[in-house]
């Protein structure tokens, strides 16, 4: 019985026929497609802000009182979150080399994420239902 290490294969030979993993091409288009979104709520938010230059407390409160901004601000907050945490997810993959530990990283990144996401945009409701 042939051990691998043993063998006369290449490295290639042996990776040969064991087909791929199914979801590289997946992760890439989903980040590309998520950062496309981002950019252009970015854009969005950034003349949103620019508005609101030299405006009072309380017109920005007016304003966020209308469902566009509150909409475009949560959706961007979205966005960037959840493109940080695929980013550093990215980060981990290629870095950390322990299973257990590179899981763990993943995991907190990602909660660490909704957590801030949540509350962000619950700052964000607060302010558009005057609460």
């Amino acid at each position: 019985m042939a051990n691998s290490t043993n063998s006369f294969r290449t490295p290639l030979g042996r990776a040969r026929g064991l087909g791929s993993a199914k979801h590289g091409a997946h992760h890439w288009l989903a980040y590309r497609v998520g950062a496309a979104g981002l950019a252009v709520l970015t854009i969005l938010f950034i003349a949103l802000v620019l508005s609101l230059i030299g405006a009072s407390h309380e017109d920005v409160v007016l304003t966020f009182q209308k469902p566009y901004p509150v909409i475009v601000t949560i959706l961007f907050l979205g966005f960037t979150f959840h493109h940080a945490a695929y980013g550093m997810q990215e980060v981990f993959e290629d870095y950390i080399h322990g299973k257990l530990a590179k899981l763990a990283a993943i995991a907190l990144t990602k909660g660490l994420a909704l957590v801030l996401f949540l509350l962000s945009a619950f700052a964000v409701l607060k302010i558009a239902f005057g609460a």
